[in-house]
């Protein structure tokens, strides 16, 4: 689904969460948002599975999600609402969208133009993995290299990452 001939945020709707067996057992979409008022969202690659970001979203960010087909979020650090691709062209194209058991949690499938998520440049934003048992814990590369030149895509646009 694009942009272009997707339905308005307006035809989304969260209905209102009253029991347990709505919530867990239904066919109504009734998401639980936490106290900040988002939801935390698992995105993969549709082909592979690989993880490629963890993200959140607002109400109106997943009524975008829905709406167009394409993945928005809520920038946590920047505090605004993201349309994931918007600037570097990766735009995150919906092949499957899930909820969880008790609708807190959403899990999006994607393709993506390129083949890559991060805003570092690699594929995934999961590029480094941490030890476990070791009793080191310096970060190892699991990508060996960037899908991208971030600065070629992005130009001067300032880093999202905050400190």
């Amino acid at each position: 689904m694009s942009s272009a001939n997707a339905s308005s945020t307006d035809d989304v709707r969260f209905l209102p969460r009253v029991t347990i067996e709505q919530v867990e057992e239904g066919t109504e979409l009734a998401p639980k948002f936490d106290e900040h008022g988002l939801i935390p969202c698992v995105t993969t690659a549709a082909g592979s599975g690989e993880v490629l970001m963890l993200g959140y979203m607002n109400e109106e960010a997943l009524k975008r999600t829905i709406a167009t087909g394409e993945a928005h979020y809520w920038s946590r650090s920047r505090k605004v609402l993201w349309h994931k691709g918007a600037t570097s062209g990766l735009v995150q194209k919906i092949v499957e969208l899930r909820i969880d058991d008790d609708q807190d949690a959403i899990w999006l499938r994607v393709e993506i133009p390129g083949d890559a998520s991060c805003h570092v440049g690699y594929r995934s934003c999961f590029y480094r993995s941490v030890p476990v048992g070791s009793g080191t814990h310096t970060l190892q590369f699991e990508e060996s290299e960037k899908m991208f030149d971030p600065k070629q895509v992005y130009g001067d646009a300032p880093n999202p990452t905050q400190l």
